[in-house]
C-alpha cells in the first residue's frame, strides 16, 4: 500500500535525519544532542524560492512494477515506447525540484529482453518540455548507443531498432550536451538482457536506481531547489537518492518491497550517477549472489557484504530473508545515508527464528 503524501510527510518530519540514521543502524555519538543530529550543520539558504506545485505526487519508480521473467525459448521483437518528461515533484516533504525523467519515474522503466531479441524503441519528447532529449543504451552496439538516432526536440518522436547480442544488466541514460545535468535530474534507467536459458527462479524481483542531485540549497531547505552547475562540477551533491526521492522506498514510505521469511529476491540496481560510485550494502543481511556490473556471462560472487557499482553501471544481486525485520539497502559511504537520503528498505515479515537471531538472548 502506498502511504499518502500527507502521511509520509508527517512520518519523515517526525523522524528527521536522526530517525533515519537509527533505521540505518547509524546512531549519533552520545555527546551530541538530538538538535545536533537533526539540524544541518550548515545554515539554511535564506533566499530559497517557495516550493512549486507538483506535477506528479510521486517521482520514485515502484520497485516492483517491472516486466516479468522471460520463459520463451525463441527470439522476438520487443516493442518499447517511452516519453521524456520535465516535471516538478518533491525530493522530500516541502522540497521541490524540476526533474527530468523517462515516463515520469526514476529510474526509467526497466526494459526486459533476451539474447537474440530485437528491441523496437520509440522515444517521444513531450511537447511541454523545453529541452532536447535522447537515450544512450549500454546494451546497444551502434553509434552513441542509439543516442544520435534518438535525439528529439519537444514534440518530436524517433524510433530505432537494435538486436541485443549479449546478456546482462545495463544502464541507459540521456546523452545530450550537458548530459550530466540531465542524468543528475533523473534521466537514467536499466535494460535487462536475459541469457537464452533465462534466469534462476526467485520469489521476488526489485528494481532500484541511485543518483546524485546537485542544487543551490542545502538538504532539507524547504522551497524549490534550482540546479547548481558549480556544485556538480565540484562533485558535491546536495542529495544522494535511491529512486529519486529521499528515503522513499520502505515501510515508512512506499512500502512495496515486501518479502516473507524463507523467500528470495533478485535486485536489479543501476547507478545513473553522474559522478559517484555506490558501495551497495544490505544492512541486516548479505547478498547471497552478486553479478558485478550486471555481468550475467560469468558465475556470481557469493556472500558479499558490500559491492561497488560504478556510475553508468549496474549490478544484479540476490538476497534471502531467514528472519523478519527490515533489510536496509544503503550506499556504505554512510554520510550519503544519514545526511543526503540514500536508503531503501525491504519489509520482511514472518516468524522469528531464535536459532538464527535471538534479540532476547
Amino acid at each position: 500500500m502506498t502511504i499518502p503524501t500527507t502521511t509520509r510527510r508527517r512520518v519523515l518530519q517526525a523522524l528527521g535525519v536522526g530517525g533515519f540514521a537509527a533505521l540505518a543502524g547509524c546512531q549519533a555519538p552520545l555527546t551530541q544532542t538530538p538538535e545536533d543530529v537533526t539540524n544541518p550543520t550548515t545554515p539554511t539558504t535564506p533566499d530559497m524560492n517557495p516550493a512549486k506545485p507538483v506535477d506528479v505526487d510521486r517521482i520514485a519508480a515502484d520497485p516492483t512494477a517491472i516486466p516479468g521473467p522471460i520463459s520463451r525459448d525463441n527470439a522476438e521483437t520487443v516493442a518499447v515506447e517511452m516519453t521524456t518528461n520535465e516535471l516538478v515533484a518533491e525530493v522530500e516533504p516541502g522540497v521541490t525540484y524540476t526533474y527530468m525523467a523517462f515516463d515520469e519515474q526514476i529510474p526509467g522503466p526497466l526494459i526486459r529482453a533476451r539474447v537474440g531479441d530485437t528491441v523496437e524503441l520509440t522515444i517521444t519528447n513531450d511537447e511541454s518540455n523545453s529541452m532536447p532529449h535522447n537515450i544512450d543504451l549500454h546494451a546497444v552496439r551502434g553509434p552513441g548507443g542509439g543516442a544520435e538516432a534518438t535525439m528529439v526536440m519537444p514534440g518530436e518522436t524517433a524510433t530505432i531498432s537494435f538486436q541485443v547480442t549479449y546478456p546482462g544488466l545495463f544502464t541507459y541514460h540521456c546523452a545530450v550536451p550537458n548530459m550530466d545535468y540531465h542524468i543528475s535530474s533523473g534521466m537514467f534507467g536499466a535494460i535487462l538482457v536475459e541469457p537464452e536459458e533465462g534466469l534462476p527462479a526467485v520469489d521476488h524481483e526489485f528494481y532500484l536506481g541511485q543518483m546524485e542531485l546537485y542544487t543551490k540549497g542545502n538538504a532539507g531547505d524547504e522551497g524549490h531547489h534550482d540546479f547548481d552547475f558549480e556544485r556538480m562540477t565540484a562533485e558535491d551533491p546536495t542529495y544522494v537518492l535511491i529512486n529519486g526521492e529521499k528515503y522513499a522506498i520502505g515501510p515508512d514510505g512506499y512500502d512495496e518491497m515486501r518479502m516473507e521469511t524463507g523467500e528470495t529476491a533478485r535486485i536489479y540496481f543501476a547507478v545513473g550517477g553522474p559522478n559517484q560510485s555506490s558501495a551497495l550494502h544490505p544492512i541486516g543481511s548479505v547478498f547471497d549472489e552478486v553479478w558485478p556490473q550486471g555481468g550475467i556471462g560469468a558465475p556470481p560472487q557469493q556472500y558479499i557484504q558490500t559491492t561497488p557499482v560504478l556510475p553508468g553501471s549496474a549490478t544484479i544481486a540476490t538476497i534471502s530473508a531467514p528472519v523478519p525485520g527490515p533489510i536496509k539497502l544503503v550506499d556504505h559511504a554512510l554520510s550519503r545515508v544519514v545526511r543526503k537520503g540514500c536508503l531503501a528498505a525491504i519489509d520482511v515479515q514472518g516468524d522469528e527464528d531464535p536459532a538464527i537471531f535471538n534479540a532476547a538472548a
